[in-house]
């Protein structure tokens, strides 16, 4: 049996994951640890790199504790992350500002002065556009993309812009943690959208570089997700209770490994993820974009393919809202005025637990209640940082029960309006599998099915998916597999959810004014927001 070590870096922690691997991917053991996301007023969202390191340091003893394993066993190591940040360091690997996640707004003069400006269409300046979609296949159109947040450092800091040597994404700061080397990988360099991805070209671009005022200086090697990264130095090594010089694997993205570890690697296979945020994702062959509803393929962990992309920002985030602020009510009790995660007389293990019991009391539709998840703006299928959430059609008769509900359902709504917007451009799959948080509940699984009218298929442990990524990922590395389509018959299908034909005019009715509520109160957004 071959043991790897695999990092799940997301939004809110870490997530750490020891595997097993002989004829499938089996999970020994994992630890998971927060950390802070800090949010500022001007839209701003850092996160602390040393919390990043202390929680790896902290969960990899963990796990190796709670399973047994030697370390002198491990064999290899790589990450799955959190995409699109900004870690501008300098030559000794210290970032220069603080690490500014994906979910950063603050450089909305920048994005109006780079794609906003002079000659345009659509709202978006016609030859940066252009030269975009021929060279990357995409366009940094969104104000949460990190080259605009690049030039907010310039503008706003340049003495700390001075300072920096590499743009690096968060497994890219890690990577360099443990191993001293500058790199990124092809779908981290993708994100950065100066990055040419044409066939046989693909390199970092001169052109879009001078168009959006990148200094290529400050660009790092570009390896495959599959290719070693470094060896774990000595330091690090002590540090995280690991062998020193085992072989760092470059892994990947969440968008680019959640897919992998869902199985869904093969073409036209579609996968939802629904974890802090959530997206719509389809494996595709060719480049393809829809710049007017911001989703486009990407590029991910297999060569030769791209993952074609549509992402909701916050999706599990919507849930713990609903944890602190409709399932704790103003004095800090529970629904049931007794806490339910508490005492060996639970009948739920966790809080979720209780509200998937309780959301399945609430009949579909929720009573005509409609929440809209934009808690912290929006992507796809429209890009507006302004948009936020709302419940709408609230009556007398309306309880938490129904609102709950609507915010799992208002959820599901919004992934199949973004499949409805993946369909324009590729064929998504009528099979979906379901990975993330939002797969552990049954009664979640079966409204998405309800409401897409699609079949949708859970794997075994869906929130570790990511981590299934890396770790397949580091095995594609160390030679045990010889091409990630193997991962299909390695990972199988736990249940099978079939869309209930009785829920489907009241899902329509709810779905076409959910669809309409953003238009509607577009410019209300603005006024309360901008």
């Amino acid at each position: 049996m071959n043991v790897i070590i695999a990092y799940d870096i997301g939004t809110t922690g870490v997530k750490t994951c020891l595997f097993g691997v002989d004829k499938t991917i089996n999970l020994l053991g994992s630890a998971s640890m927060g950390y802070d996301l800090f949010l500022m007023p001007d839209g701003g969202a850092e996160q602390d790199q040393d919390q990043w390191w202390t929680s790896m340091c902290v969960t990899t003893a963990e796990v190796l504790k709670k399973t047994g394993v030697k370390m002198e066993t491990v064999e290899g190591m790589s990450f799955c992350s959190q995409m699109q940040g900004l870690v501008l360091v300098d030559k000794d690997g210290i970032p220069v500002h603080r690490p500014m996640s994906y979910m950063d707004q603050r450089a909305r003069k920048e994005l109006q002065e780079g794609m906003q400006s002079g000659l345009r269409v659509q709202g978006l300046n016609v030859v940066n556009l252009v030269r975009s979609m021929m060279l990357t296949g995409a366009a940094s159109t969104s104000v949460k993309d990190p080259v605009w947040k690049y030039n907010w450092i310039r503008n706003h800091e340049p003495e700390n812009f001075r300072r920096a040597y590499k743009w690096l994404d968060v497994k890219e700061y890690l990577i360099h943690r443990c191993t001293g080397n500058f790199i990124m990988t092809r779908d981290s360099a993708f994100s950065t959208m100066v990055y040419d991805t044409r066939k046989g070209k693909e390199q970092w671009s001169p052109s879009i570089c001078r168009a959006f005022r990148v200094d290529m200086e400050h660009l790092p090697k570009v390896i495959r997700s599959e290719e070693e990264a470094g060896r774990l130095h000595e330091k690090a090594a002590a540090e995280l209770g690991l062998p020193a010089g085992i072989p760092v694997f470059g892994g990947g993205g969440d968008a680019s490994l959640i897919g992998v570890g869902a199985g869904a690697c093969g073409m036209g296979q579609t996968h939802i993820y629904w974890g802090t945020s959530g997206w719509v994702e389809t494996v595709t062959d060719r480049r393809a974009v829809d710049v007017v509803s911001m989703a486009a393929a990407i590029v991910g962990a297999q060569n030769e393919r791209f993952n074609y992309f549509a992402e909701l920002e916050t999706a599990g985030k919507c849930l713990e809202w609903v944890r602190d602020h409709l399932a704790l009510d103003e004095i800090g009790i529970y629904l049931s005025k007794k806490d339910v995660c508490e005492g060996e007389e639970s009948l739920y293990k966790s809080l979720y637990e209780y509200l998937s019991a309780t959301v399945a009391k609430a009949e579909p539709g929720a009573k005509g209640v409609i929440f809209t998840p934009w808690l912290h703006g929006n992507r796809c299928p429209f890009e507006d940082p302004n948009a936020a959430g709302m419940f709408f059609n609230l009556r007398l008769d309306t309880g938490k029960t129904e609102m709950i509900r609507a915010v799992i359902e208002g959820i599901c709504y919004h992934m199949r309006w973004m499949l409805q917007v993946s369909d324009k451009k590729v064929q998504t799959s009528q099979t979906i599998r379901f990975v993330g948080g939002g797969a552990l509940s049954e009664v979640t699984c079966q409204i998405l099915a309800d409401i897409t009218g699609r079949t949708i298929e859970t794997v075994p442990e869906p929130q570790n998916a990511g981590s299934v990524g890396a770790a397949a990922i580091t095995c594609l590395g160390l030679g045990i597999i010889q091409d990630l389509d193997e991962l299909q018959t390695m990972i199988p299908v736990v249940k099978t959810f079939e869309p209930n034909p009785e829920t489907r005019d009241v899902y329509d009715r709810n779905y076409a004014v959910f669809q309409s509520l953003y238009d509607d109160n577009r410019k209300n957004f603005a006024a309360l927001n901008s």
